[in-house]
């Protein structure tokens, strides 16, 4: 039996963090882990081949054990020192030497797809970021910011169902940032709990509001200018990397189709309750999920 430990649980338990895991343990690992995560997140569309179910679930693994030892740990330099050590297990990894079972699990996907290391180090360089920076002045910063926080997972994802060049991660690329800049923009209060700002400063400042203001839910028209801005743009990442569901085969192109129309309904919900996102966090309700797969199906259907 496989000890069923979240990262943060993992880290501290020095039977899990000494012991060698074989391959077949690590890829049991990664699918509980990627399966039964707090998040609730179904990693795998069930519209994916099911040979490539466990891959997924090995990048996954990757991607959630270096997002919770940026935020699930609580202190800083611990933090810090952890993702450090996840960078030196990446290095070791392609390398040739695995220990730890996310790594084990990984290597066979990685070699199986040719996945280079730099998606993977971009990440955690964005997990670093996230605890030494909580502003960001310009929309410059916060984009610089997402080519590492999410736009190397379209590119892994990409690399997963095999494809590989410029332009398809080009477009990729722009799908992610849009995403990430919704989920900013739902998550504005939720954000603010770790002191974190993803709205540009000189764009608070355009409209004569204040950090302070925001962290004490004050609701106005200076408010709404800055999301309806903020939304705006966001759109505009979205409509920018919407031809790249034209260009995949139909089962991930209905996935494109269900990420970008999701993230698009993110920022019509914001629009809808009038950039309202300090009193209420905009959601998208389970028939409106349904909604978005039907629409998507229809569309690869008839292209």
């Amino acid at each position: 039996m496989i000890p069923q430990l979240s990262p943060k649980d993992f880290v501290a338990n020095p039977e899990a963090m000494g012991r060698v895991w074989s391959h077949a343990e690590s890829v049991q690992y990664s699918h509980w882990l990627a399966t039964n995560h707090y998040e609730n997140f179904h990693v795998v569309s069930f519209l994916l081949p099911k040979e490539l179910h466990q891959d997924f679930y090995n990048v996954y693994a990757y991607c959630r054990w270096a997002d919770d030892l940026g935020d699930e740990i609580g202190d800083v330099p611990e933090s810090l020192r952890l993702l450090d050590w996840w960078s030196g297990e990446l290095d070791r990894m392609y390398a040739g030497e695995t220990r730890h079972p996310v790594f084990v699990a990984l290597r066979g996907t990685v070699e199986k797809y040719g996945i280079p290391k730099q998606p993977f180090a971009d990440l955690i360089r964005a997990f670093i970021q996230d605890q030494t920076v909580t502003r960001y002045q310009d929309w410059a910063g916060i984009i610089d910011y997402c080519v590492y926080s999410a736009n190397p997972v379209g590119r892994l994802v990409l690399y997963l169902c095999g494809y590989s060049d410029p332009e398809r991660q080009r477009l990729s690329d722009a799908t992610c940032t849009g995403l990430q800049l919704a989920n900013f923009w739902q998550d504005v209060t939720v954000d603010q709990h770790k002191d974190r700002v993803y709205l540009p400063l000189n764009l608070l400042a355009k409209n004569n509001y204040t950090v302070e203001e925001m962290f004490a839910h004050r609701f106005d028209d200076r408010f709404r200018e800055v999301m309806r801005e903020a939304v705006d743009y966001a759109r505009g990442y979205f409509q920018t990397g919407l031809p790249l569901a034209r260009m995949v085969n139909k089962r991930l192109s209905v996935d494109l189709e269900l990420f970008s129309r999701g993230g698009m309904c993110i920022l019509d919900k914001i629009e809808k309750q009038g950039y309202d996102v300090l009193s209420r966090r905009p959601r998208v309700s389970k028939t409106e999920r349904v909604r978005l797969l039907i629409s998507a199906l229809v569309r690869v259907a008839l292209r």
